[in-house]
């Protein structure tokens, strides 16, 4: 169980930035070469492939080199631990959310009155 956890804290540390967000966007798209994958970016290629490490130690990408072109892609079901726990957590919250409704209509103040 504590590696399980462990996987899911790399997996949010990894999403935890929002270059790597928009790099795992990208990469559901399709695959991409490095030079790509930074091209939308304010940051040097060394900077990019440090955020591509991070993804890949936590699982969410994958790599492959060609001669000298490196290209990445997103792992199938990598996202699927993170999807779960958010869910699991989401449902409860949300009942609870449901339930401080409630109460709140119950004991809110009527309307004013309109005055003609």
């Amino acid at each position: 169980m504590l590696n399980h956890q462990e996987d899911l804290d790399s997996v949010f540390r990894a999403l935890g930035d929002g270059t790597r967000r928009a790099i795992v966007a990208r990469l559901s798209r399709s695959a991409a070469t490095v030079s790509e994958l930074a091209a939308p970016f304010e940051m040097s290629l060394p900077a990019v492939l440090q955020h591509l490490k991070v993804l890949e130690a936590a699982g969410l990408v994958a790599s492959q080199k060609v001669g000298r072109v490196r290209t990445f892609r997103v792992v199938p079901g990598a996202l699927e631990d993170a999807g779960r726990w958010i869910a699991d957590v989401r449902t409860p919250a949300e009942r609870l959310l449901d339930r401080l409704e409630a109460h709140l209509d119950e004991h809110a103040p009527p309307p004013p009155e309109e005055s003609s």
